[in-house]
């Protein structure tokens, strides 16, 4: 996932194969890693994410559960 995209990998390689004259090279190696980098931190927002709703899938059933052994408490003490 460390990779930038192909098309841009394409450009890479064609732009280190031009002339040493040419100011494209650093700017565009900046361009591969900030991309990469964005990526990964988007990968990592996407996983804390599920994470968020799996967590919050098990708290609403032990919400629930509770909601529903109060409920059966309160008709034990009320018999």
């Amino acid at each position: 996932m460390d990779t930038p995209p192909v098309e841009l990998k394409e450009l890479l390689e064609a732009v280190s194969k031009m002339p040493n004259g040419v100011q494209l090279k650093g700017p565009l190696f900046r361009l591969a890693d900030s991309l990469t980098r964005k990526r990964r931190i988007l990968t990592l927002v996407q996983e804390a994410l599920a994470q968020l709703r799996l967590d919050l899938k098990y708290l609403m059933f032990d919400l629930e559960a509770t909601r529903r052994e109060r409920d059966e408490y309160k008709e034990r003490l009320e018999m």
